[in-house]
């Protein structure tokens, strides 16, 4: 079996939300499959003495540019949330909760839709309310979410998730490793295909 592409993502990446849409696909093609890591990218910020993008004055008005920008040339739907960034550690807690407690297609799935929620309809996923209208669009009981991401087991499960990725070199999002080789950005895909296709370059 080949190894799995791990990818790192975090509810309140733009280019998260965009690679998202296109991992599965390009694992397909050689026959891998994409293990997600729901993280929280201030934990790997402050383990890289990094600041987001958007706190720099200059930098931020072109990333905002481009998080729109690069989300048309996938042919995807982009809509700026309102309120940017937001705290998404509840929403990285259900994820937890569901890849292991029913499996790494219901965590994607959850992935899948909290992604398209904040970056297509601008739901404040930080907000408690909105986070369990969403469960209950998913199928999931919206007290039992609220008890999980309250819960310190899975709180823990995902510093531990954090810590982890932090030891794997993780300093943003999305970020993959194929074969034990780190890619960081949406913009990397070009080179994670050929690496896939053809190996190490």
């Amino acid at each position: 079996m080949k190894a799995p592409i791990d990818f790192f993502f975090d509810f309140s990446s733009p280019y998260s939300y965009i690679a998202n849409e296109w991992v599965d696909a390009v694992a397909a093609r050689t026959s891998r499959r994409v293990r997600r890591h729901a993280i929280l990218l201030g934990a790997t910020f402050q383990a890289a003495e990094l600041k987001p993008p958007v706190a720099h004055p200059i930098k931020r008005e072109y990333v905002l540019r481009d998080f729109a920008r690069s989300a048309r040339f996938e042919g995807l739907p982009y809509q700026p949330p309102p309120v940017f960034p937001i705290p998404t550690q509840n929403a990285a807690r259900l994820f937890w909760w569901l890849a292991e407690t029913r499996g790494d297609e219901a965590a994607a799935a959850w992935a899948l839709a909290g992604l398209r929620a904040v970056f297509t309809r601008g739901v404040p996923l930080h907000e408690p309310d909105a986070l369990k209208a969403l469960a209950a669009e998913q199928g999931l009981d919206p007290a039992a979410a609220e008890a999980v991401w309250s819960d310190v087991a899975w709180k823990a499960r995902l510093k531990r998730a954090n810590d982890e990725a932090v030891a794997a070199g993780v300093f943003g999002a999305p970020f993959f490793i194929v074969d034990g080789e780190p890619f960081w950005g949406n913009d990397r895909r070009p080179q994670i295909e050929r690496w896939l296709a053809s190996g190490p370059f």
